[in-house]
């Protein structure tokens, strides 16, 4: 299907968004426990879909921004 994205649902709100449209964000999900048996930690990475409206109300456009330049004033130091 050339042209058209598949629609993906928003986490915060459930509206369908095409994905091209969607904003995703890298949940990282840590859960740790101290059994008797010892340290048990449980790691996972979960992709995050947000439409446009709900992404500009929790700030993730800051976040990605700041990240970004970040990134590149790291790179700049090392000569890349």
């Amino acid at each position: 299907m050339r042209g058209r994205e598949p629609p993906v649902t928003c986490d915060n709100c459930g509206r369908k968004v095409p994905r091209n449209k969607a904003v995703t964000e890298d949940k990282v999900i840590n859960l740790s426990t101290d059994a008797n048996e010892g340290n048990v930690r449980f790691i996972t990475r979960r992709k995050v879909y947000y439409c446009i409206s709900c992404a500009k109300h929790r700030g993730i456009f800051e976040k990605k921004k700041a990240a970004a330049a970040r990134f590149a004033e790291r790179n700049a130091t090392r000569g890349y």
